[in-house]
């Protein structure tokens, strides 16, 4: 149930600014977060795995954005056995089954309003929206997933040739399912909106195994950091939330308060916690 708070967080931002876009795409964030960094005298390498935080110790602070198993791993023998149990009882929850298309046109939806946005839930009725997720609870499934469906070239022409565009949907799954949901998922589009499928020019499919082959925080496939449940909710990813029981520790992913999304308030936090104990 507490899950629920999420569509309040996200429902009143887009009531006040609409459902923001960024141009060029999500990549763009990222730049954007860099250029500040490099402008203050920071610097970003890429392409270096960070196998063990033994080999930097000449830094003050580590801000790691990895959810708990990863923590464990670059820096458990920095960590006590206590918080390491802790982390290890840390559940991760349900994966996500995406599919990103190229079209040749906009998608046809039967419903006007949708023809202009940016993001598009697919489930009916309600009660058809709590069937689907209460099967992936239960660890099958859905016959009707519940789908979630960005149409970003429709405000954003840069992110497909003229006359063409993009648009990315996925559905809930169990974590680390091996069920094939493209054809189920794609039905639910087509049901909103006849002819879909011969808009598509081109599909690339995630399972949750290739989402977590891409970015080893995907746990199964879970794009959220995590179970969210009432237990989890609250105390994520134990109670002491961004710090370690290392003082010079930090974890700032969205296994941390308050837990999923590109809103960027995990690292925020975390780094004001961390500079006010620097200063103590």
């Amino acid at each position: 149930p507490l899950s629920a708070a999420f569509a309040m967080l996200m429902a009143v931002p887009a009531h006040v600014v609409g459902w923001p876009i960024p141009r060029g795409g999500a990549q763009s964030i990222t730049n954007a977060l860099c250029s500040v960094l490099s402008s203050l005298g920071g610097k970003v390498r890429i392409s270096s795995p960070v196998e063990s935080l033994a080999a930097s110790d000449n830094y003050d602070l580590f801000l790691c954005d990895l959810t708990p198993r990863q923590l464990v791993k670059v820096a458990g023998q920095r960590l006590s056995e206590s918080y390491k149990r802790r982390l290890g009882k840390y559940r991760y929850g349900a994966a996500a089954f995406k599919v990103d298309y190229a079209l040749n046109a906009p998608i046809p939806w039967k419903a006007r309003e949708c023809l202009r946005a940016a993001s598009v839930h697919l489930g009916g009725s309600f009660e058809e929206i709590a069937a689907s997720e209460k099967a992936v609870r239960n660890g099958q499934p859905a016959e009707r997933p519940f789908v979630l469906l960005a149409q970003p070239s429709l405000f954003d022409s840069s992110r497909a040739p003229t006359g063409k565009h993009t648009a990315w949907a996925y559905c809930h799954v169990p974590n680390g399912s091996k069920v094939d949901m493209l054809e189920k998922l794609e039905n639910q589009i087509e049901r909103f909106a006849p002819g879909f499928r011969a808009c598509v020019l081109a599909r690339r499919v995630f399972s949750p195994a290739d989402l977590e082959s891409m970015d080893a925080n995907l746990v199964g496939g879970d794009i959220g950091g995590g179970v969210m449940d009432i237990r989890q909710f609250v105390n994520r990813p134990t109670w002491r939330h961004y710090a370690t029981s290392a003082r010079d520790i930090y974890m700032c992913s969205s296994s941390t308060p308050p837990g999923g999304g590109v809103h960027g308030m995990c690292g925020y936090h975390a780094a004001k916690m961390a500079l006010s104990r620097l200063k103590a």
